[in-house]
């Protein structure tokens, strides 16, 4: 059984075939490959944008989505997380997707599942599906990524999206620039700079992150204007350059990205949304379809 808890669990080739999938699905035309087909939603972390996304691609490819309400579920009542796994596990779903706020659970419950378990994000590890398509969105836009530059702003330390993008374009031959205040900052051996300035006249592409104040254990800038001030994704910034910016979302509005680069038409926020849809539909033909 093939799981997607990290980004790295599929081969260059097999990224290579989900684009493809990505941009077939694009045309809206798709069949009900997955009818009969039953994936469970296993949400320990508040999510709308991930969720529904992964809803909508299942119903479009035909399958039956199962919610496991969390806040009413039987780990509130002492059953371990593997318990919740194993038991669910044994009601014959084809997919779990998994959200939690612990880093490495949707990997530990892969061991105890004969379905398939996909990673929607688990505290500041991993986001396997965002980094997809994220990596769809740029291909389309700039084909071959090889030699194009991407600075990663925000909250790098506690981002899960920003580690599956770092392994993921990398892979793809782009260079990652990492631009955050120092306390927001990774141990890596990627170049890192203080200052979006320094960069802005070499970069084909930004991804603002959004600042991750509920995994913060202290309070890092006295406010997020303070923040913004230095980080935040303007027109004055970014002028009349050929640079494309994206987003995971939700996004802080004027602390991350100004109101009028959400506007303008290099912003690829919705497009990454609709490419999400496009891009889980594929991962689920993978891991339930295909099946290798």
């Amino acid at each position: 059984m093939r799981h997607l808890t990290r980004t790295d669990d599929f081969t260059k080739e097999e990224i290579e075939q989900l684009l493809e999938d990505a941009k077939k699905f694009s045309d809206g035309k798709f069949h009900r490959i997955l009818q009969d087909k039953i994936i469970i939603t296993l949400f320990f972390e508040n999510s709308t944008r991930t969720k529904s996304s992964f809803e909508i691609a299942a119903k479009r490819l035909g399958a039956e989505i199962v919610h496991l309400d969390v806040a009413k579920s039987s780990t509130k009542k002492g059953e371990t997380l593997v318990d919740t796994a194993m038991n669910l596990d044994s009601m014959g779903p084809d997919a779990i997707i998994v959200r939690h706020q612990n880093s490495g659970v949707p990997k530990i419950l892969s061991n105890h599942t004969k379905a398939s378990i996909i990673n929607a994000g688990d505290g500041a590890h991993a986001h396997p599906t965002q980094a997809l398509l994220d990596l769809y969105t740029l291909k389309n836009h700039f084909g071959d990524l090889e030699g194009k530059k991407i600075a990663i702003v925000g909250d790098i330390k506690n981002s899960r999206v920003a580690n599956s993008n770092i392994e993921l374009l990398g892979r793809f031959g782009m260079e990652v620039i990492l631009v955050a205040p120092p306390h927001f900052l990774p141990k890596t051996t990627l170049r890192t700079t203080h200052y979006l300035t320094e960069i802005i006249d070499e970069v084909d592409a930004i991804m603002s992150l959004r600042t991750q104040t509920e995994r913060h254990s202290s309070q890092s800038y006295a406010s997020l204007k303070d923040y913004a001030s230095d980080f935040c994704i303007t027109e004055e910034l970014v002028g009349d350059r050929d640079i494309i910016l994206l987003h995971p979302g939700p996004v802080h509005r004027n602390i991350d990205i100004s109101d009028a680069m959400l506007e303008d038409k290099r912003c690829k926020v919705l497009e990454q949304v609709s490419n999400g849809v496009l891009m889980r539909m594929a991962v689920l033909k993978k891991l339930i379809h295909d099946v290798g």
